[in-house]
């Protein structure tokens, strides 16, 4: 490791003057106002040397016709973004096709180097490597921010927080390269037609993250089918015959694990071709939100923060683990609510009989529909403010955590009343209804929300930022300028999380109770064809280009598949063992039923 760190430090040392050749890759804007002395002293640490705490990148104004902007353009030399490169621990491919971990010393051995090659980094990478750099960018003695005494600093603080949380900083964005953007969006989703999304393209301009997602959407709609082929003609054939259902639960017991382990082994091909599937987790630094007293990393010998596990442990279950608590019993509260408008309605219909009554038996369900699409958002945003609370120091332990918090709540919230349903009431009837309702008004809201709204509010701001432009006289050097801008008002991309979600979210409504509502696998495929080419269309003309994010797998949203996969396991053996046909195998003895049943769900196991 010393010997490492020292020809580390000598390979830096060749960075002392800058590349005349500049390539704006991160824009970083400033809120109006700021003051002289705080942007000399953030642009200088950008620029100082790794040694004097520094990033070492090259920065400089966006120049328009009025003047700087407090916009900033970053970049950084070909030998900057090489070393970064190795820092953030990037695996190339080798001239003998290995997948290796780049680095410096070695990189003759890398297929496609060469010294005047500034291709063999892909821009995507760049800007990870820049973000990285920026997000490290830590306070050494400073005790504030130059400028505004309010904002304190103290040891290994990070300076892009404390910037973003001062509202001194706006946003940090990547550009987008708009010659690249034009031919993906062509390929991805510029023409109907019947075929694989080009999943290498993506991650080459998006990254992995986002690349993953895409195909694991592609993939999943691809699993539904079967699903959806059968379900047609066994709700046409057996529409109000609601216990013939054990041939499409049996089915639903191996299609709901089957799909997962095959993704497993879709998903390591993938990473391995993108060579992330061999990225070590060492290099993983703390993120940019956790703070704590300035200390030396055992395993890498830097300086970082360091935070007491005790008091994290103490903020996860004195205070997080007691809130979600009192959410779940809300949740519950709010779904007997429901019952009760179910109970009303029905009475309802009894005493008027009509067509408007009919009608009526729908409101309530909608209703709930809306107050759990409501509730899920409210929570999830309670959720993240505790998880940042409670200060995890790598990324990768805070999504974990916010992932859990989510997912408990969303799925008592969303599925609690169709077990109630199933295993309480025993009415099959009013499960197909409430299934039926609560998947469809969620996709809608969901397609409304996410993909419609965000389009046509940015459409609206493109039509009056082009007209502005087009009014002054500009000319090539001013290209920039504009996209620039164009982009700075683009909607922020918040992550995967989101997106994931809804898949999570709609394999348990097909998985769990579809049985008992063959269409919708229908409806989920419907949802996801509009799904890729929306999501495509929002990522590429929307939000601004996010930052890429290597990774080896779709992450613990891997084992939330999975724990849905086993409870729908044992939902559909119950289901199974509650139909009549089964019930009339064991007339005498009801212990030789439930064995049974156990012996089909170990037997699946």
């Amino acid at each position: 490791m010393a010997e490492k760190t020292k020809m580390m430090v000598e390979s830096w040392s060749f960075l002392d003057t800058p590349e005349s050749n500049f390539r704006p890759l991160v824009v970083i804007e400033l809120a109006k106002g700021t003051k002289e002395e705080t942007i000399e002293w953030f642009t200088k640490r950008i620029v100082d040397k790794k040694a004097d705490g520094g990033a070492q990148l090259l920065i400089k104004p966006l120049v328009t016709e009025n003047g700087v902007e407090n916009i900033y353009l970053v970049g950084a030399s070909h030998l900057r973004l090489l070393l970064g490169a190795e820092t953030v621990g990037l695996v190339k491919e080798c001239t003998d096709n290995s997948m290796r971990t780049f680095t410096y010393s070695s990189r003759k051995t890398f297929k496609h180097f060469a010294d005047d090659n500034h291709d063999f980094l892909t821009m995507a990478e760049c800007q990870y490597i820049i973000k990285h750099e920026l997000e490290n960018l830590r306070a050494k003695n400073e005790k504030i921010i130059p400028g505004y005494p309010q904002a304190k600093l103290y040891p290994g603080k990070s300076i892009v927080r404390r910037l973003l949380t001062s509202g001194i900083l706006v946003q940090i964005f990547p550009l987008h390269d708009r010659e690249e953007l034009k031919k993906l969006s062509h390929n991805w989703y510029g023409r109907v037609k019947v075929g694989y999304q080009p999943l290498d393209d993506i991650r080459c301009y998006f990254g992995e993250t986002i690349a993953l997602y895409f195909g694991f959407l592609e993939y999943f709609t691809f699993a539904l089918i079967p699903m959806a082929v059968i379900g047609i003609p066994y709700y046409v054939f057996a529409w109000e015959d609601y216990d013939k259902y054990v041939m499409f639960a049996t089915f639903n017991l191996l299609w709901s694990t089957v799909i997962l382990e095959v993704w497993k082994r879709m998903c390591a091909i993938l990473t391995y071709r993108w060579g992330t599937l061999l990225m070590k987790r060492q290099f993983e630094e703390p993120r940019p939100g956790f703070h704590g007293v300035l200390g030396i990393n055992p395993v890498t010998g830097r300086e970082e923060p360091v935070y007491s596990s005790i008091k994290r442990q103490l903020r996860i279950y004195l205070v997080s683990l007691p809130f979600v608590c009192l959410c779940l019993y809300f949740s519950l509260y709010v779904m007997m609510i429901y019952f009760d408008l179910e109970q009303w309605a029905l009475d309802y219909h009894k005493e008027n009989e009509s067509n408007f009554s009919s009608l009526m038996l729908y409101v309530p369900s909608i209703i709930y529909a809306v107050v759990i699409e409501i509730m899920n958002r409210i929570y999830r945003y309670a959720a993240e403010f505790l998880t940042s609370w409670e200060n995890h120091r790598l990324e990768s332990s805070y999504q974990n955590h916010l992932i859990l918090k989510v997912l408990v709540f969303n799925f008592l919230n969303c599925f609690a009343s169709l077990f109630y349903i199933a295993f309480v009431l025993f009415d099959m009837k009013l499960l197909r209804q409430s299934l039926a309702t609560l998947l469809i008004t969620s996709q809608i809201l969901n397609q409304f929300a996410e993909s419609l709204l965000p389009y046509w509010l940015q459409k609206r701001y493109n039509r009056r930022m082009k007209k502005r432009m087009c009014s002054k006289k500009t000319d090539m050097d001013l290209s920039l300028a504009e996209q620039v801008n164009m982009e700075k008002e683009m909607g922020t991309y918040l992550g995967t999380f989101d997106d994931y979600l809804e898949l999570f979210l709609q394999f348990g409504y097909v998985s769990l109770f579809s049985c008992v509502y063959p269409l919708a696998a229908v409806f989920a495929v419907l949802n996801n064809i509009t799904e890729i080419y929306s999501d495509a269309l929002k990522m590429c003309r929307v939000y601004k280009r996010p930052f890429a994010e290597p990774t080896a797998s779709i992450g613990v949203w891997q084992l939330a598949f999975e724990t849905m996969s086993v409870i729908s396991v044992v939902t559909n053996c119950i289901l199974i063992g509650m139909s009549p046909e089964v019930d009339a195998l064991f007339p005498d003895s009801k212990m030789d039923l439930v064995l049974t049943v156990a012996l089909v769900e170990d037997l699946k196991f």
